[in-house]
C-alpha cells in the first residue's frame, strides 16, 4: 500500500501540521479523526487496513488529517469565542492548504469527506457550508450540535453563543437554510449518517435525519445494533460506506 507522511508549516494555524495519505488513485477521501484525535489513529486502529484491497486496487485514496480540537473546542481555559475562532482557523487550513494538496492527486475536485465521532461533526460542518467542493459525505457516530449537553458530553461552549458558533453547528444553521444555490448544491450530495442504537448521540442523529428530509435533502440513515461508537464498528462501517 502506498503510504506517505506529510508535514508543513500552516500559515492559517501558525504551526506545523501533519497528515498521512494512503493510495495514489481513485476516489479521494478527506478523513477527519475522532475527538481530539490524531492523523495516525485510523491507521493504528486497523481502519485503513480494512480498506487495503480498495486502496491497493486504485479505487480509493485517503487523506487522514490531524485535529486541533484540544486548541479549539476542548480548550476550557480559552473563552468560548476564542475556541470557535480557533476552529475557524482550522477550517481555513483545510480549505486553503489541505484541499489544494488533494487536488494535486485528484484534479477533478470531486472529493468525499468522512469522519468518526467528532470527525463526523467536522465532516458534516465543512460539507454543508461548502457543498460545491464535495460530492459525498459519510458521518459515523457523529454529533452535530456541540452546544448541547448529552449525557456525559458537555456543552463545549459553556452556555455561550454567538454568530460564529451558530454557523458552525449543522443542526442549527441547517434548520434555517432557505431555498437557493447553497441548498441546491447540498441536495446533489451523496449523504450517509450512521449511528449506533445505544449511542448517546442517537437522538441527535434522528433529529438531523428529520431535518434533512424536511429540507428535501435525500440521504441514507443507518442505525447499527448496540453502541457502535468504537474502532471495531468503524472498521466494518468504512467497508460498507466509503
Amino acid at each position: 500500500m502506498n503510504r506517505e507522511y506529510h508535514r508543513w508549516y500552516s500559515d492559517k494555524l501558525g504551526r506545523d501540521m501533519e497528515l498521512l495519505t494512503f493510495g495514489n488513485a481513485g476516489k479521494a477521501v478527506l478523513f477527519f479523526p475522532p475527538r481530539m484525535g490524531r492523523f495516525y489513529d485510523y491507521e493504528n486502529w486497523g481502519i485503513i487496513a480494512a480498506l487495503a484491497d480498495r486502496i491497493n486496487n486504485g479505487e480509493l485514496q485517503l487523506f487522514c488529517v490531524d485535529s486541533i480540537d484540544n486548541e479549539s473546542f476542548y480548550r476550557q481555559c480559552s473563552h468560548p469565542a476564542d475556541r470557535i475562532n480557533r476552529h475557524l482557523q482550522y477550517e481555513q487550513y483545510i480549505l486553503n492548504e489541505v484541499l489544494p494538496f488533494m487536488r494535486i492527486r485528484k484534479p477533478e475536485n470531486d472529493f468525499e469527506v468522512a469522519g468518526c465521532s467528532m470527525g463526523a461533526y467536522h465532516a458534516a460542518n465543512i460539507v454543508f457550508k461548502y457543498p460545491q467542493l464535495f460530492n459525498k459525505l459519510v458521518c459515523m457516530s457523529g454529533r452535530y450540535d456541540l452546544t448541547r449537553s448529552v449525557q456525559y458530553f458537555r456543552d463545549l461552549f459553556d452556555g455561550y453563543h454567538n454568530e460564529n458558533i451558530y454557523f458552525n453547528m449543522p443542526l442549527q444553521f441547517m434548520a434555517n437554510i432557505s431555498e437557493g444555490i447553497l441548498l441546491d448544491a447540498i441536495r446533489k450530495l451523496d449523504i450517509m449518517l450512521v449511528i449506533g442504537d445505544t449511542d448517546p448521540f442517537k437522538y441527535d442523529n434522528l433529529e438531523f435525519d428529520n431535518l434533512l428530509w424536511n429540507k428535501g435533502i435525500d440521504h441514507r440513515f443507518y442505525t447499527w445494533d448496540g453502541f457502535a461508537h468504537t474502532a471495531r464498528s468503524w472498521r466494518k462501517m468504512v467497508k460498507l460506506y466509503l
